[in-house]
Protein backbone atom coordinates (compact mmCIF):
# COMPACT_ATOMS: atom_id res chain seq x y z
CA UNK A 1 0.00 0.00 0.00
CA UNK A 2 2.81 2.43 0.80
CA UNK A 3 4.08 2.32 -2.78
CA UNK A 4 0.76 3.35 -4.43
CA UNK A 5 -1.19 5.46 -1.92
CA UNK A 6 -0.99 8.32 0.56
CA UNK A 7 -2.96 7.50 3.72
CA UNK A 8 -2.97 8.18 7.48
CA UNK A 9 0.31 6.43 8.30
CA UNK A 10 2.48 7.86 5.50
CA UNK A 11 0.92 11.16 4.40
CA UNK A 12 2.15 13.56 7.06
CA UNK A 13 -1.50 14.69 7.32
CA UNK A 14 -1.43 16.46 3.96
CA UNK A 15 -2.24 16.00 0.29
CA UNK A 16 0.60 15.34 -2.15
CA UNK A 17 1.20 16.11 -5.84
CA UNK A 18 -0.36 13.62 -8.25
CA UNK A 19 1.96 10.91 -9.54
CA UNK A 20 4.42 10.91 -6.62
CA UNK A 21 3.55 7.27 -5.87
CA UNK A 22 3.64 4.30 -8.25
CA UNK A 23 0.54 3.57 -10.37
CA UNK A 24 -1.86 0.82 -9.27
CA UNK A 25 -2.23 -2.52 -11.09
CA UNK A 26 -4.25 -0.80 -13.85
CA UNK A 27 -1.56 1.83 -14.42
CA UNK A 28 -3.66 4.61 -12.80
CA UNK A 29 -1.99 7.06 -10.42
CA UNK A 30 -3.63 8.15 -7.17
CA UNK A 31 -6.81 6.10 -7.60
CA UNK A 32 -6.70 5.21 -3.90
CA UNK A 33 -5.68 7.55 -1.12
CA UNK A 34 -4.44 11.14 -1.27
CA UNK A 35 -7.97 12.62 -1.62
CA UNK A 36 -11.49 11.20 -1.74
CA UNK A 37 -12.74 11.53 -5.32
CA UNK A 38 -16.01 13.41 -5.85
CA UNK A 39 -18.17 11.63 -8.44
CA UNK A 40 -21.17 12.75 -10.46
CA UNK A 41 -23.28 9.82 -9.18
CA UNK A 42 -25.96 10.33 -6.55
CA UNK A 43 -25.33 8.24 -3.45
CA UNK A 44 -27.78 5.57 -2.24
CA UNK A 45 -27.14 3.56 0.96
CA UNK A 46 -28.21 0.26 -0.53
CA UNK A 47 -27.83 1.01 -4.25
CA UNK A 48 -24.50 -0.75 -4.76
CA UNK A 49 -25.65 -4.02 -3.22
CA UNK A 50 -28.26 -4.37 -6.02
CA UNK A 51 -26.68 -2.32 -8.83
CA UNK A 52 -25.14 -3.57 -12.06
CA UNK A 53 -21.66 -4.88 -11.30
CA UNK A 54 -20.02 -3.04 -14.20
CA UNK A 55 -20.10 0.78 -14.19
CA UNK A 56 -22.96 1.42 -11.73
CA UNK A 57 -24.24 4.96 -12.19
CA UNK A 58 -26.01 5.45 -8.87
CA UNK A 59 -29.65 6.33 -8.25
CA UNK A 60 -31.32 8.79 -10.65
CA UNK A 61 -31.93 11.34 -7.84
CA UNK A 62 -30.60 12.04 -4.38
CA UNK A 63 -29.25 14.59 -1.92
CA UNK A 64 -25.67 13.29 -1.56
CA UNK A 65 -23.02 12.74 -4.23
CA UNK A 66 -20.59 9.81 -4.18
CA UNK A 67 -17.10 10.10 -2.74
CA UNK A 68 -14.76 7.19 -3.40
CA UNK A 69 -11.22 5.93 -2.90
CA UNK A 70 -10.27 7.16 0.58
CA UNK A 71 -7.74 9.87 1.43
CA UNK A 72 -4.57 10.86 3.28
CA UNK A 73 -6.52 10.88 6.55
CA UNK A 74 -7.82 7.28 6.36
CA UNK A 75 -6.62 3.84 7.36
CA UNK A 76 -5.41 1.55 4.54
CA UNK A 77 -8.64 -0.52 4.59
CA UNK A 78 -10.58 2.55 3.33
CA UNK A 79 -8.33 2.90 0.27
CA UNK A 80 -10.32 1.13 -2.43
CA UNK A 81 -11.88 2.64 -5.55
CA UNK A 82 -14.93 0.49 -4.76
CA UNK A 83 -15.26 2.17 -1.35
CA UNK A 84 -18.13 4.64 -1.70
CA UNK A 85 -19.39 7.22 0.74
CA UNK A 86 -21.89 10.04 0.27
CA UNK A 87 -21.96 13.69 1.23
CA UNK A 88 -23.85 16.84 0.28
CA UNK A 89 -22.49 18.45 -2.92
CA UNK A 90 -21.61 21.66 -1.05
CA UNK A 91 -19.52 19.89 1.60
CA UNK A 92 -15.85 20.92 1.66
CA UNK A 93 -12.84 19.39 3.45
CA UNK A 94 -9.11 19.18 2.75
CA UNK A 95 -9.23 15.46 2.00
CA UNK A 96 -11.72 15.79 -0.90
CA UNK A 97 -10.89 16.32 -4.57
CA UNK A 98 -11.84 15.24 -8.07
CA UNK A 99 -10.23 13.62 -11.09
CA UNK A 100 -9.92 15.25 -14.50
CA UNK A 101 -10.02 12.75 -17.34
CA UNK A 102 -8.75 13.55 -20.80
CA UNK A 103 -8.81 11.27 -23.81
CA UNK A 104 -5.45 9.97 -24.91
CA UNK A 105 -4.12 11.82 -27.95
CA UNK A 106 -3.02 9.43 -30.69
Amino acid sequence: MDSIAWYGNNSGSATHPVGTKSPNGLGIYDMSGNVWEWCQDWYGDSYYSTSPRQNPTGPSVGSNRVLRGGSWINRPDFLRAANRYGNAPGFRFGSLGFRLVLPQVR
